[in-house]
């Protein structure tokens, strides 16, 4: 699966460089601190409104697609929800992701809201390139799903929303519906590489989960 992901992060990542001037520092880390980090996601948020899941308009150049993936977890329903739900759980599970900066904390009503940017290293060509991905995740404890939207470059949207079902057997399905927009040229290579990835942090949580660890 890890040469899986390298090999689709390759294509994408050279089609970004591109269609744009970002570039990546070659180091384990951002070189911002926390508190720039959260100043970006919130520029991210005001100015590309990444919580819209308005589609795109059929002259922006921007693409939408979608996917869907399952996984069975064999726990209950509410500790599978509590360990899938809490986003600090997926570091070392998820392919790239290394570090979490959480910018705001907080319940409104029956809703936890998390603001945070995730920090992922991808490895193109011999060396690593640090990605960030500002994010906003909905908790609704109450109806076991949450929701979270994300924006990374080069203006890669996704809208997540993931459902806790219980099984006859005290088992737990977990469903990912998942929605992508991206430039119409990069789509595909945003819609493959991010099924391959949360199919990869599926499969962690879901030994985490099962042996105990979560």
């Amino acid at each position: 699966m890890k040469k899986l992901l390298r090999r689709l992060a390759a294509p994408l990542f050279a089609a970004t460089f591109l269609l744009t001037a970002f570039t990546s520092p070659v180091r384990a880390d951002t070189p911002e601190s926390d508190a720039e980090l959260a100043l970006q996601w919130q520029n991210a948020w005001d100015t590309y409104k990444f919580y819209d899941t308005s589609p795109p308009r059929p002259d922006s150049g921007v693409s939408r697609d979608k996917a869907q993936i399952s996984i069975d977890i064999n726990a209950p329903v509410g500790h599978v929800f509590a360990a899938y739900s809490n986003i600090n759980n997926h570091i070392g599970r998820h392919s790239f992701l290394k570090r979490l900066v959480t910018h705001k904390d907080w319940s409104w009503e029956d809703t936890r809201y998390v603001n945070f940017t995730a920090i992922e290293e991808i490895p193109y060509q011999g060396a690593i390139f640090t990605s960030k991905t500002h994010a906003q995740q909905r908790v609704h404890q109450d109806d076991l799903y949450y929701e979270t939207d994300t924006w990374s470059l080069p203006n890669v949207v996704t809208h997540q929303k993931i459902v806790f079902k219980k099984l006859d057997d005290g088992s737990t399905r977990v469903t990912e519906r998942l929605t992508f927009d991206a430039d119409t040229s990069l789509i595909d290579f945003v819609v493959t590489n991010g099924v391959a990835s949360h199919q990869q942090t599926q499969l962690g949580l879901k030994e985490g989960i099962e042996i105990g660890e979560l």
